[in-house]
């Protein structure tokens, strides 16, 4: 089962990570300015992961493939790591989508 993993980084912004059931990060969160708007994040990702039209496929200059999942609005909530491969990139998206909606948060800055 997957989960949420709210931290704060050394600039004091709050960011989140969707982990997979292995632990792996599959998704991770811009900077947010509070907690309460982090959380607002995961509550995006819950909602824009399980429709596929929200993924952005993307290809780097190096020749690795990557995603974004975007809100309604167009904005970036979430990017993907670095995959070697399309069919592992897509495997990333099917893992969000799998993850996202029942994840549990696990806060750890409090």
């Amino acid at each position: 089962m997957g989960k949420f993993v709210i931290t704060k980084r050394v600039n004091g912004e709050f960011q989140f990570n969707l982990k997979a059931g292995n632990g792996q990060t599959i998704l991770a969160s811009e900077g947010y300015a509070t907690k309460a708007a982090c959380e607002n994040g995961i509550e995006s990702v819950r909602k824009n992961a399980q429709e596929d039209g929200r993924f952005d496929r993307k290809e780097s200059s190096n020749g690795k493939f990557y995603f974004n999942l975007k809100a309604s609005n167009g904005q970036i909530i979430g990017n993907s790591e670095m995959y070697e491969s399309l069919a592992s990139m897509e495997n990333g998206i099917e893992s969000v989508k799998k993850n996202a909606a029942d994840a549990v948060v696990e806060d750890q800055t409090a």
